[in-house]
């Protein structure tokens, strides 16, 4: 049998190449991890090849890691189990790598550990409101509000294994500016867990509204349905970061005759309707260059989206009845205008 050897990680190079080994799930999150308690990982990794995977050599991230495989010779077709120990030591988030290399691999194949040491586990206190699938959740609407170009904000959702088995949850169905991770990647039953979702603004592209939804699953390849749907809207304004002060004293002004619109009651009528009035103020033409809205059951025109100084323009409202019922957020207008200081404009419908 040949004998493994653990070395200190060089700089592992992921040029693309056929490695013999294939890792189930090449990284796990260990969640939170108590301080000076190990906590081992168990990758499994696959021989797809049609010859036997030798395993020549591992090298590890730093000496906090150990490493045990359970084989070091991998029939073709079978796999093995990559035992990896933190030790702990360490307060703190951590991310630590180990490459496995077989015989005629020029790369390895890469497994990432990654955590926070803690002193003491902190739980999520708030409520879980919202069930996404057979995962309770605090909530299954995510809004990336005021987000500028280059911003990489995040925004958490908690999540509580409330079934009778171990699940790893995944978000599935991530646009390309989207990126999500999940701590810890397993959760036990009566597990608490985090979903993080960040977006990358630089992929959007348009300013105004992005919409999409995403999808919960309790395991990898689970099947996307509408009971494990998470809505996500971001919000990219325009910029204004480079304006000279004469830019901004002769700049539009958008001001509005109400800040939000209350249509009434629905009552036995199908349809709401009403109006704001949209007045420029400024020295420069105000252009409202889109509108758009939240939800479904809203119809709008605008008279006039590029307003003279002094001028104005009417906003008109439909709000529709049923197609209202069926949202799930509240009905909202966004503007996005050339004026530096309500570059966004949100209007509030109401209706009862």
């Amino acid at each position: 049998m040949k004998r493994t050897i653990i070395l200190p990680l060089l700089a592992l190079s992921l040029t693309a190449t056929a490695q013999k080994l294939t890792p189930v799930q090449s990284t796990v999150d260990c969640g939170q991890v108590i301080f000076r308690h190990p906590v081992t990982i168990n990758f499994e990794v696959k021989n797809n090849t049609i010859t036997p995977a030798l395993v020549q050599k591992v090298r590890k991230s730093c000496g906090c890691t150990t490493v045990n495989l359970s084989k070091s010779a991998v029939p073709a077709g079978q796999s093995m189990t990559v035992a990896t120990t933190l030790d702990a030591n360490q307060l703190g988030h951590f991310e630590k790598q180990v490459g496995i290399y077989c015989i005629g691999d020029t790369v390895p194949t890469l497994l990432t550990l990654r955590g926070v040491v803690v002193s003491e586990t902190v739980d999520f206190q708030g409520n879980y409101n919202c069930q996404i699938g057979e995962l309770k959740a605090d909530k299954n609407d995510i809004e990336f509000d005021d987000v500028n170009r280059g911003d990489r904000p995040v925004q958490k959702i908690y999540i509580l294994n409330t079934t009778q088995e171990k699940v790893e949850p995944v978000v599935m169905h991530l646009p390309n500016y989207l990126k999500a991770t999940v701590s810890p990647s397993s959760l036990a039953p009566g597990q608490q867990g985090v979903v993080a979702l960040t977006l990358d603004s630089r992929k959007l592209h348009d300013y105004g509204l992005t919409q999409t939804s995403v999808f919960l699953g309790k395991y990898p390849g689970d099947q996307i349905a509408a009971d494990k749907e998470i809505d996500v809207s971001a919000i990219l304004l325009p910029a204004f970061q480079n304006m000279t002060e004469y830019e901004i004293s002769h700049a539009p002004h958008y001001v509005a005759s109400a800040q939000e619109l209350d249509l009434g009651k629905f009552g036995t009528k199908n349809k709401l309707k009403g109006m704001i009035e949209i007045r420029n103020d400024g020295k420069l033409p105000l252009q409202i260059s889109s509108i758009q809205m939240f939800t479904e059951g809203l119809e709008v025109s605008l008279s006039d989206k590029n307003i003279q100084p002094g001028q104005s323009a009417k906003l008109k409202v439909t709000a529709f009845k049923h197609e209202l019922r069926k949202a799930r957020r509240q009905p909202r207008i966004l503007m996005i205008t050339n004026d530096p200081e309500h570059g966004k404009v949100v209007i509030p419908i109401k209706t009862e």
